[in-house]
């Protein structure tokens, strides 16, 4: 036998040695240990819920979980991406230390090391490049309750590798629908007949109504066995479509004024929640409920982005799918809307009903905090998961600090999505300090420093007022890269300045920076032509963080006709509320129209809204002039697009 195999068969021995010794123990002091129902949706934000604030939103089965326990609003997400945060939940180790940092499980390419990717001249760092599978070196929370008598059940995403690193070699005996994916994959999305499951389905069935029976028909089978039961779903993430009715019931429910007002992606929320009831009322017709720990949280923040359209979303692609306000942008973000979760936890004689907490907790110590419900002991090293049983049962937090480390993103990508930076946090107490990896001009990090309690939308960075705090949160970084050997985005020594900016579109851009939405679009002749497929088309542009206070859009037309149009700009991303501006046109072969913004703060994204009636809208040039240009402090801005 190879040395390899040896050690491997030392492991798998010994294992089973410790968990034989700790079986009996459980048993000794129970006759029956608790259940447990792990419930993580995909992409779904802290505010998504009624029973965080949102009044949008229909979510009657998992506000009744929360009723039932307790709601914890202070969660984060280990990472602002799936995959990372999935992986800090089976094996309770950070994304830092496995060095899963981004959702790239689903790739063919398998890579298992740490290190940082190549960069072309245009790219200004070297940032990590993410393994591709969840390693079988570490012992996932299924392996450990599967040692100790548990049945083992994983029900929908996985997305942490396919085979031998699917679920089946992870400590599960059930894995459906055993697909590597990042969603519900195929022209058909959710609907059957799918084309991720050998399994197709019924024509518009939906998977996750499939899902939950599946896990509910789990239930039913080990109803007389301690059972670990994860269900992730694949809802809300894309693709972007949801059962017709649900939609049109939600579009009734809308109200122009609230941030949340996409009707499909609220159908998609509800289809999340009819599922999580299923699952709710299989442990209750069971007698189950009374010895079931059930945890529901999200894998990361809320989309806060206008969906992509899709066959059976027509009409709703130009309206972001959902706010994450009062936090700041979203997903793939460092700032709170990209990491703060909803987190519920429910268990019948061990958590008060109707209770919440603001005690720190990271979807890394779900690991923990399992382990020690089911008395079950935690043989793993590193650990950076602490258990949070004590906060369930209202009890202080173990946990003082808590860390994310996401070395991915760039300028440019952050000119769509806020914070989609290379960079690590901490939050100690209320206090939050970013580290921006060499996002100064002189190549040395950034840092942001925000008071959380009195500022969550992040705001007001306080770091010239408090320089010894952020020197001390800083150095706790430091301390926290090394504990974990994290990867550290670098500056690209072949980095060429100029060929980089956030607002100027790359060269095989076809619409040269602008993203059309409810429209069709193409640039024809240096003129962007845009043709209208829904009620509210527009043309949208990040300006960068360079466009403030008092500014002008000059736009010069082709071929305009009459009407009223509007100018939206959005200061923090698409989870803000749009400042809006009319603007009357003339009409005629060549109009020039200028718009005043009066603003202090940034202009952030820019819409341009077709005129009203008009199919079609044809747009030559756009210019900028802000006061508080940052290029340029004491003169106007420059033109923006000039083609």
């Amino acid at each position: 036998m190879c040395d390899v195999c040896s050690s491997i068969a030392f492991r798998y021995l010994l294992s089973m040695l410790l968990a034989l010794i700790q079986l009996a123990l459980v048993h000794g002091q129970s006759d029956r240990p608790p259940n447990v129902v792990l419930i993580l949706a995909d992409d779904l934000g802290a505010c998504d819920l009624g029973c965080y604030g949102s009044t949008f939103h229909h979510t009657p089965n998992i506000d009744r979980l929360a009723a039932s326990g307790i709601r914890l609003t202070n969660a984060y997400s280990a990472s602002p991406l799936c995959s990372p945060t999935r992986s800090s939940i089976l094996t309770g180790k950070s994304p830092a230390r496995t060095g899963i940092t981004a959702p790239n499980c689903h790739l063919p390419e398998v890579i298992l090391q740490k290190g940082l990717t190549n960069a072309t001249s245009n790219q200004r760092l070297r940032i990590a490049q993410s393994l591709t599978r969840l390693s079988g070196d570490y012992v996932t929370i299924a392996e450990r309750l599967q040692a100790c008598g548990y049945r083992t059940g994983h029900f929908g995403k996985w997305h942490l590798g396919s085979e031998p690193f699917s679920p089946l070699e992870q400590g599960f005996e059930v894995d459906l629908p055993h697909t590597p994916g990042p969603g519900p994959g195929g022209e058909n999305g959710y609907f059957g007949p799918w084309a991720f499951w050998k399994e197709a389905g019924q024509p518009d069935e939906h998977i996750e109504d499939r899902m939950a029976q599946e896990a509910s028909n789990f239930i039913a089978r080990h109803k007389d066995q301690p059972f670990f039961l994860n269900y992730w779903a694949f809802s809300v993430h894309s693709p972007w479509m949801a059962k017709e009715d649900l939609t049109q019931t939600a579009s009734l429910r809308i109200d122009p004024n609230n941030p949340q007002r996409n009707a499909m992606y609220a159908a998609m929320v509800e289809s999340l929640d009819q599922a999580v009831g299923k699952l709710l009322d299989a442990l209750k017709e069971n007698q189950l409920e009374s010895n079931t720990l059930v945890i529901f949280t999200s894998d990361n923040g809320g989309w806060h982005n206008p969906p992509k359209k899709t066959p059976r979303n027509p009409s709703w692609d130009s309206v972001p799918a959902t706010s994450n306000a009062p936090f700041r942008s979203g997903k793939a973000s460092l700032y709170e809307g990209g990491t703060r979760i909803p987190m519920i936890a429910s268990w019948p004689g061990v958590i008060a009903p109707g209770t919440t907490s603001d005690q720190l907790v990271q979807s890394t110590d779900l690991f923990a905090t399992i382990l020690q419900a089911t008395q079950v002991s935690d043989i793993s090293t590193d650990s950076d998961s602490i258990s949070a049983l004590g906060v369930l049962r209202g009890e202080p937090s173990g946990r003082n600090e808590i860390y994310c480390h996401f070395p991915h993103g760039s300028r440019a990508q952050a000119a769509s999505i806020d914070g989609f930076l290379p960079g690590t946090y901490i939050r100690q107490g209320d206090w939050k300090l970013i580290r921006f990896y060499a996002d100064n001009p002189d190549g040395s990090d950034r840092l942001e420093l925000y008071q959380l309690r009195e500022d969550p939308s992040e705001t007001k960075n306080l770091l010239n007022q408090n320089e010894a705090l952020a020197k001390s949160l800083n150095a706790k970084i430091d301390d926290y890269l090394m504990r974990t050997q994290a990867v550290v985005p670098m500056l690209n020594p072949d980095y060429i300045p100029m060929t980089e900016s956030p607002t100027k579109p790359e060269p095989s851009d076809p619409l040269l920076g602008f993203k059309a939405r409810g429209c069709t679009a193409e640039v024809r002749q240096g003129v962007l032509i845009g043709k209208s497929t829904s009620q509210s088309p527009f043309f949208g542009y990040a300006t960068g963080p360079k466009h403030s206070g008092k500014s002008e859009v000059t736009l010069e037309l082709r071929n305009s006709r009459p009407g009223i149009a509007q100018v939206h700009w959005l200061p923090r991303g698409t989870s803000d509320i749009p400042r809006i501006v009319n603007y009357r046109l003339q009409g005629g072969p060549e109009e020039t129209v200028r718009i005043a913004l009066d603003t202090p703060e940034r202009i952030g994204i820019l819409r341009l809204y077709f005129p009203n009636g008009v199919t079609e809208f044809q747009i030559e040039r756009v210019t900028i002039e802000s006061a508080g240009s940052k290029e340029n402090q004491t003169k106007p801005a420059k033109t923006l697009i000039d083609w």
